[in-house]
């Protein structure tokens, strides 16, 4: 059965649309097809790589009209590096599509309507803001190092040497790891063959501090040459202040293992957030813009509108990141996590900010939550969830009805779940 398009047909398209992942969206005879790179305004002629019965996907071969919203980007390969999204899309309007993204998902799964929305918080310079990078590490065809991340939707590296949107010092930092492998023969890691030392390189600085961290992921239990590449670090980057590795001999595209092994220094670095300081592992959650996060926890302070006498819930806590700022204003915090590594962290960095007023709590937050409000009656005036992108669990949703607390202030990383939840 002919459909209306077939895999390599080249066909004119007009985008209209923009999908969830910053992909282009455009019909051809009412048949959909998405498309990398495209913008909405663009007139383009594409080839069609993939079918399905009521969609397909396809690749710009020609723009034939630019969308007036096609700015240069400013990496030289994002094009085809699947590090990031949409950097061809001036930055105005990158903040609307998400804008937009978020009022859609409240509009059509939670069936919200006319609401209050304030506009989107976007940055000055959207540019070298991560403050953690993690890149995988392989060959190409002819053998040469490739170190970079993957091009989108494969595990092909793009291989680069500058990131835009990662610290500056990362690229530093891997170009110098670069050299290294390449000069002592350190044999990267192939996850088809599963041979080789070398999988990632993870690396993370304190935005406030300048604590550096090195993690190099290997398939094995050491490195060889590694006090050349202790020695070669510290002397390239005074700021260290720890060097390890990680673990991970599993066959799988996970990235990080489990077992940490210190080669120098401390297993982590301390960064800030405002006054609150925290202590950052390999495996921490953190997040990764770190002025973003301080404008993120300043609003969910406005929004919980603290006076100093109310009983707070953190759920979903992680190293205490929300907790212990909240914690600066609230009566007592409790936290909960489901990581006991976490829950260790976030014991210490209270500790470290002589913060007295804040408990944790290790477990499936719809387990511990539920408990403790019936068999210790702790009740909330402010309840925060912060959960991972699969949202929440309806058992512990059922609770925060029941305990009707005040206010509760909901930061999502996924506006589909979080329109759902609402909705419930």
């Amino acid at each position: 059965m002919k459909h209306i398009v077939n895999k390599n047909d080249i066909v004119e398209l007009e985008i209209v649309d923009i999908g969830a992942n910053g992909e282009g969206i455009g019909k051809y005879k009412g048949y959909t097809l998405f498309v990398n790179n495209a913008l909405v305004g663009d007139l383009i002629n594409v080839k069609v790589i993939k079918t399905n019965k009521n969609y397909g996907y396809a690749r710009i071969t020609e723009i034939i009209r630019e969308s007036a919203y096609r700015v240069e980007p400013k990496c030289p390969i994002a094009d085809k590096c699947g590090g990031c999204q949409i950097q061809q899309l001036d930055y105005k309007k990158q903040l609307e599509f998400k804008e937009n993204k978020v009022i859609n998902c409240l509009n059509r799964i939670g069936g919200f309507r006319d609401i209050n929305m304030e506009p989107i918080c976007g940055m000055d310079d959207p540019y070298y803001y991560r403050n953690k990078s993690q890149v995988p590490v392989g060959k190409d065809k002819d053998g040469e190092i490739n170190i970079g991340f993957y091009a989108k939707r494969t595990h092909s590296i793009i291989d680069t040497d500058h990131c835009y949107i990662g610290s500056k010092i990362n690229n530093d930092i891997i170009a110098l790891i670069r050299n290294i492998i390449i000069k002592y023969n350190i044999e990267p890691y192939d996850e088809i063959k599963h041979k080789g030392l070398l999988r990632h390189i993870l690396t993370r600085t304190g935005h406030n501090t300048g604590q550096i961290m090195v993690c190099l992921i290997i398939n094995g239990n050491d490195i060889p040459n590694k006090d050349i590449l202790i020695d070669e670090l510290l002397k390239a980057f005074p700021n260290i202040k720890s060097i390890c590795l990680n673990i991970n001999k599993e066959k799988s595209n996970v990235i990080l293992g489990e077992k940490i092994k210190v080669l120098w220094g401390e297993p982590y670095i301390i960064d800030s957030i405002g006054d609150v300081k925290y202590r950052i592992s390999p495996l921490s959650f953190y997040q990764v813009n770190s002025e973003q996060t301080k404008n993120l926890y300043d609003i969910a302070m406005e929004y919980a509108d603290l006076k100093g006498d109310e009983i707070v819930w953190d759920l979903y806590c992680g190293i205490g990141t929300i907790s212990l700022y909240l914690a600066q204003k609230a009566k007592y915090v409790y936290g909960v996590e489901i990581v006991a590594e976490a829950i260790e962290d976030a014991k210490y960095n209270a500790k470290m900010n002589n913060i007295s007023n804040a408990e944790f709590f290790v477990g499936a937050a719809e387990e511990v939550l539920p408990e403790l409000y019936k068999e210790r009656g702790i009740k909330a005036d402010v309840i925060i969830v912060d959960p991972p992108r699969k949202g929440c669990d309806e058992v512990l949703l059922d609770t925060i009805i029941e305990m009707k607390p005040k206010k509760l202030v909901y930061v999502s990383c996924d506006p589909a779940t979080l329109a759902r939840d609402l909705k419930y």
